[in-house]
């Protein structure tokens, strides 16, 4: 039923739904953001995404560089992925999983460690 000036009201119009695997891009590329100094063999961070009812629960799984502050390096992952996830998708994002898959010795820890390859 038309609304004034012969619009549709919005509660009639539809819904926008967004599927799981473009909320998990968002999050992988916000994840990837995140991360402070990536190492240069590891692979991009990925991400699965689980959206019910206007929430999306993800999950990412990162590769690290060595040594870092392992704990701070999740929650600034954790952190960037919801705030990306919410203001690109428009979902409310109540948790964010992050797993590390594999850690990578940095040029300073192999230097400082007196190693070579």
């Amino acid at each position: 039923m038309p609304g004034v000036g012969g619009r549709v009201a919005a509660g009639e119009r539809g819904e926008t739904r967004i599927a799981d695997r473009v909320v998990a891009k968002i999050a992988a590329q916000a994840a990837k953001e995140a991360v402070d100094e990536p190492p240069e063999e590891g692979a991009s961070p990925r991400a699965t995404v689980r959206v019910h009812r206007g929430a999306a629960r993800v999950r990412v799984s990162l590769e690290l560089g060595y040594p870092t502050d392992i704990g701070r390096q999740c929650g600034g992952v954790r952190r960037h992925v919801a705030e990306r996830v919410s203001a690109l998708a428009g979902m409310e994002v109540p948790e964010v999983a992050v797993q590390v898959e594999r850690l990578y010795p940095t040029g300073a820890g192999i230097a400082a460690q007196g190693r070579t390859r």
